[in-house]
C-alpha cells in the first residue's frame, strides 16, 4: 500500500480535491471529519475538551468559535488541546488502515501536515494549491468569516509557497474543477504506475 499525504492551507480546495481522489477509487483518510466526528453531539473527546476548557461544550458537541476563541493565538491552550484530540485522530487513522489494508493507495487528508506531522510514513506529499486571491476570495465567502480570522488561521499555517516547495506534487485549484480532476486522474495513475490519462 501507498500512502499519499493530501494538504494545503485553508481555501485552497483541499476538501474538493479530496472527493475527487474518492471519486477515482482511492479510499481517503480526513483528519478534519475525523475531528469533527470526535467533537460533535456524542463526541468521544467532548467531555474531556469541557473538563480542559470549560465553557465550549453543549448538546451539539464542542462550540468551535467559543474553542477557537480560547485556543487561536494562544499557543499553550492550542498545545493543550492537540493532546487531546492528536492521539484519538491517529487512532481512528489507523483502524482506517487496518479497513483498507488491500488497497494498492490511500489518502491521508491532513490539513496541517507540514505544520503538524510531517512526512512520516508518507510515500510522496500533494499540495493542493491556488492563486491567492482566489483562495481569499473562497474563504472570506464562508459564514462567519472575517479578514482578522482569516489572517489569524494563516498565520498558523506554512506559507503556500514553501509548501509547493516542499511537497512531491502540486494540485492546482485555480483552474476548472475538469482540469484539477484530470490531475488528479493523472496522479493516481502515476503512484499506481499506470500510464496517465
Amino acid at each position: 500500500m501507498k500512502i499519499l499525504g493530501l494538504t494545503g492551507s485553508i481555501g485552497m480546495g483541499k476538501s474538493t480535491v479530496a472527493a475527487m481522489f474518492e471519486e477515482a477509487g482511492v479510499p481517503v483518510f480526513d483528519a478534519d471529519a475525523a475531528v469533527h466526528a470526535l467533537q460533535g453531539p456524542g463526541g468521544a473527546l467532548v467531555s474531556t475538551i469541557e473538563a480542559a476548557f470549560p465553557g465550549t461544550t453543549g448538546s451539539e458537541g464542542v462550540d468551535r468559535a467559543r474553542l477557537g476563541a480560547q485556543v487561536l493565538g494562544h499557543p499553550q491552550a492550542l498545545a493543550r488541546l492537540e493532546s487531546i484530540v492528536h492521539p484519538a485522530v491517529a487512532e481512528m487513522r489507523q483502524r482506517f488502515l487496518a479497513e483498507h489494508r488491500d488497497a494498492p493507495l490511500v489518502v491521508f487528508d491532513i490539513p496541517l501536515l507540514f505544520e503538524k506531522t510531517g512526512g512520516a510514513g508518507l510515500a510522496a506529499v500533494a499540495v493542493v494549491s491556488a492563486p491567492p486571491e482566489v483562495q481569499r476570495e473562497r474563504v472570506l465567502a464562508r459564514p462567519g468569516m472575517t479578514r482578522e480570522k482569516f489572517e489569524r488561521i494563516l498565520a498558523l499555517q506554512m506559507p503556500d509557497a514553501e509548501k509547493r516547495a516542499r511537497a512531491d506534487f502540486v494540485i492546482d485549484t485555480g483552474v476548472p474543477h475538469e482540469d484539477t480532476r484530470r490531475q488528479v486522474r493523472q496522479l493516481v495513475s502515476c503512484l499506481l504506475g499506470r500510464e496517465g490519462r
